[in-house]
């Protein structure tokens, strides 16, 4: 009696390089033109600032909320790891300046993670995912800032986001004059934290030059969220 040969289970493909690299194509590609163009922007905008066709867009997200989903998601676990990483430094106060700093410099140097944290409200309600998450660590690194005593005691953990938000509007404000001035603006507010302190810290950036603070008026943009 012939028996029936058992029939083998295909392989398991691994995700192909390229495939992810057009993932972060396009998740760049949507920063870019979601704040240009308002969340209104269209998967075929996303796909032509991207250098891809629409169809591979389309295999990687079904419709422009799964892309803004994903993209805000990618942007939050990033937030999420510095203030992991912030928490694992002994150093009450540097971890925290640590946090503001590199938090700042992700806001800053991403336009689109600017308008989708600023104005959560395209799709379901992505400021409790946010909260859930970055809520608690920020706390924690709030709170032993201020038992250390290296921090005002009335320094609030919603705080911390609203510092950053200055910061970005600083850097979206003066991006083409010169961008990274917001690293002044956040060693003034850190001095402002401090509930004592020799005396004032070296700013890392000088102000704006007159002529760069004209730049920056007639380039600032003035267009709303879509």
């Amino acid at each position: 009696m012939t028996s029936t040969p058992v029939p083998r289970c295909a392989p398991v493909r691994p995700l192909r390089r390229d495939a992810e690299l057009n993932r972060q194509r396009i998740l760049r590609a949507a920063a870019e033109i979601f704040t240009e163009q308002g969340l209104e922007a269209t998967l075929d905008d996303v796909a032509q600032r991207a250098g891809v066709g629409v169809g591979t867009v389309y295999r990687r997200f079904p419709d422009k909320e799964a892309l803004a989903d994903a993209l805000f998601t990618d942007r939050l676990d990033a937030l999420v790891t510095l203030a992991e990483d912030a928490l694992a430094d002994p150093d009450e106060w540097g971890s925290l300046v640590s946090f503001l700093e590199q938090a700042g410099a992700l806001l800053a140097a991403d336009r689109g993670l600017r308008q989708l944290f600023m104005f959560a409200t395209y799709g379901y309600d992505r400021v409790g995912q946010a909260r859930a998450r970055m809520q608690p660590l920020v706390s924690m690194l709030v709170s032993r800032a201020q038992a250390a005593g290296a921090v005002r005691a009335d320094l609030c953990p919603t705080d911390v986001p609203l510092i950053e938000f200055m910061l970005a509007g600083v850097a979206e404000y003066a991006r083409n004059a010169r961008p990274q001035v917001w690293r002044r603006y956040l060693a003034l507010l850190l001095d402002g934290l401090r509930p004592e302190r020799a005396g004032p810290s070296t700013l890392p950036e000088p102000a704006l030059t007159p002529d760069e603070f004209e730049a920056a008026m007639r380039t600032a943009p003035m267009r709303r969220p879509g």
